[in-house]
Order: structure tokens, then sequence, then C-alpha cells
């Protein structure tokens, strides 16, 4: 685990203790929103900062209107960061994005560097359809244990790799009969993180690197570095069927637009 994961372990460890609030019955019981792909398909991702690029969004903008133009755009789900210290995340900024496009059929994901199953209630508890588990931060028990909590609860997984290490792991929990099936229905997915979690920088040749790693049986995900219709487009030859886009996006002054232009490359390669 790289020196960044460590911290980001271990400060989620703290914030999985210091939760003592019952979790709201109640409110595992919102509405699960399934997730829809149609062969070549975008998150999109909602982040204040992050450690390489700094701030991202503008003081005072207004996450739920960015989240109704991702929707608009075509985005079939839309990623939220919640982790706070180096991400400027809160919960609250899943509850306003899930409130904001609960109407739209469209799914929201929490994001962050989760270690503990509470957490994966607490993303529900927010009315999060979906949750997204590093493989490189959790031993082979723990994952199983985080994957069976957001299975009893039909929320949809991401599980992010870096290396071939993490996609032998991946590719080993597909073998069983219960991870394939959810493979099969898109409620796990894989996904590779081009970023370099040790220098935060971006190798663009890692979607490509790991390309013939990737698992057969699910649908894959490009995660990092995709910043236009090219980039997409580029992904989808590699044999990703979804990208995950937060910068690119959290930049741009016509979000929906530039997804859509992405989702038209990466859809033309399908049809090609």
């Amino acid at each position: 685990m790289s020196d960044f994961l460590q911290q980001m372990a271990l400060a989620s460890r703290e914030r999985a203790a210091a939760i003592r609030a019952e979790i709201n019955s109640a409110a595992l019981d919102l509405p699960i929103l399934p997730l829809k792909l149609r062969g070549f398909d975008l998150i999109a991702e909602i982040k204040d900062s992050s450690p390489s690029e700094g701030a991202l969004a503008k003081s005072g903008a207004d996450r739920a209107a960015r989240a109704r133009d991702y929707a608009a755009g075509g985005a079939a789900a839309i990623s939220v960061l919640t982790e706070p210290s180096k991400f400027s995340g809160d919960l609250a900024h899943l509850r306003d994005v899930v409130s904001a496009v609960s109407g739209r059929g469209i799914p929201v994901m929490r994001k962050d560097f989760l270690v503990d199953p509470l957490q994966v209630l607490e993303a529900r508890d927010c009315g999060a359809s979906g949750i997204l588990l590093i493989a490189a931060m959790l031993s082979d028990v723990q994952l199983q244990s985080m994957l069976a909590c957001a299975y009893e609860h039909s929320m949809f997984v991401l599980l992010e790799a870096f290396d071939e290490s993490d996609l032998d792991r991946c590719n080993a929990l597909l073998e069983s009969d219960r991870h394939l099936t959810h493979a099969q229905d898109n409620s796990l997915l894989i996904g590779i993180n081009s970023r370099n979690l040790r220098t935060l920088a971006v190798d663009p040749g890692r979607l490509a690197k790991l390309s013939s790693h990737l698992p057969e049986n699910t649908v894959c995900v490009a995660e990092s570095g995709i910043a236009n219709a090219q980039d997409a487009a580029k992904a989808r030859e590699l044999g990703y069927g979804v990208a995950l886009v937060g910068t690119a996006l959290m930049k741009s002054e016509k979000p929906a637009k530039l997804i859509a232009e992405m989702l038209d490359a990466g859809r033309r390669k399908v049809a090609a």
C-alpha cells in the first residue's frame, strides 16, 4: 500500500471509529437505483478539491446544479467525493447530490477510502446506490466483508485496482459464482486508476499496460486522466466500458456538453 493510501486508511479508520449515531434504519430503505449501462458510459464525479489539483469547485458553487448538468449530459451515475482531509468532501455533499437527481433515475456513488462496513451503511443512509472500494487498502477478509455489506443492501460496487496484483485478486473474486453474478448484472465493476498514489501524478500508459489483464466477464472502468473525447475513445478501444471523469468535468464551464462528447466518441468505437 502506498504512503498516501496508508494515510487515507488511517484517517478513514479514525472516522469509522468516531461514528456513534445509529444508522437510520428507515434511510436504509431509500430507493436504490440500478446502474444502467449502454456499451460505453460515464460516471461523472463531483469533488471540491484534490491533493494534485487543489481547489476545483469555485466558492459558492452550486453542487446540485452541477449534478443536474451531469445528468443532462447523459452520465450513467454520479460519483461524490466524501473524504474530508484531502478532498474537502463531506457526507452532506452526497446527500445534496442524491436529492438533486433523485427523480432522474441516476444512481449516486460514494467515493472515499472506505475500510469498514459501517461506512457502507453510512453511504446507504445518505441515499447512495453505490460505493467505491480500493483493493489495495483491504485484506481479502476485509474486502469480502465490505462486498457482502454492499450486496446485502443492493448497492453496486466499483472495485478499484492499481496493478497486476490487484487485478489478480479481482479475477480470483470472479471465480466465485456469487461475485460473478453481481459482475454480470453491473453491480460489481472493476476499475483501473491511472493515478500513481505515491506521486499523485497520472500515468497515461497504465490503462493500456493493464488492458490485457482486464477481467473478461465484467465491465471495466477507466479512472483518472480522461480529459476529452479522444481520451474516452481510446479508453473504449482498450476495452473499458465506462470512464470515471472528475477533474476535467469540475474544470469545465459546460460539463453536460463535455459528457455528451465523451459518450459519443466512446459509443462510436462500440459501433465500429
